[in-house]
């Protein structure tokens, strides 16, 4: 009997464990949210190759702070920076910046992505920003817009590449190949009339 029971005790035993084990294996890391970060520099005064570096820099630190950068955009002539990143929060990417290179930036906007299109070879890129207002705009409001984009693109020889939504502030950025800055507002006037408030030739860093 007393056999019997030791063998019940053990085996109970082990399941609390296992049990205990596949509850932290599904919990796994902490969840990550996508972000757009803007650095707002002086016009002319920043260059592909140093953001390159900056880049670098922040590859090096960006594990300690539980953040991954995936892309960035440059507009050299602008002095503008847009870093795309998964990070528990926005605080998470400004201490990456202050640790990689003091280079703050100027906001940082939670966003969701579209479905993502092929580069097709070496094309121009653009990145044309949508400011709706707090309040004005949902994904599948971006969504429904974005296939109509994709309908009309090629009578304007654009290939919309990806887009984001900052749902909360009301901010769409749209990323894109093509021939100038006139075929991407041209596609968009086609496609539902929604025009962008700015749109930037950029070089894209990995």
């Amino acid at each position: 009997m007393n056999r019997r029971r030791w063998i019940l005790t053990a085996a109970v035993a082990v399941l609390v464990v296992a049990q205990g084990w596949s509850r932290a294996s599904d919990a796994g890391p902490s969840a990550k949210q996508l972000f757009i970060d803007v650095h707002e520099l002086s016009p002319g005064g920043v260059t592909a190759e140093a953001v390159a570096e900056a880049h670098v820099k922040d590859l090096a630190v960006q594990g300690a702070h539980g953040v991954e950068f995936e892309k960035y955009w440059v507009d050299a002539e602008a002095g503008l920076v847009y870093c795309l990143s998964r990070a528990p929060d926005a605080a998470s990417i400004v201490s990456t910046h202050r640790e990689a290179h003091g280079l703050l930036p100027a906001i940082v906007l939670p966003v969701s992505e579209g479905q993502a299109a092929r580069l097709r070879g070496e094309g121009r890129l653009f990145l044309d920003i949508h400011r709706l207002g707090a309040g004005n705009v949902t994904a599948k409001a971006v969504a429904d817009a974005h296939a109509k984009d994709l309908a009309v693109q090629d009578a304007h020889g654009v290939n919309f590449i990806q887009y984001w939504v900052d749902e909360t502030d009301g901010v769409v950025f749209c990323l894109s190949q093509a021939p100038n800055a006139d075929a991407v507002r041209a596609t968009h006037q086609e496609a539902h009339g929604l025009l962008p408030d700015r749109i930037l030739e950029v070089t894209q860093g990995e």
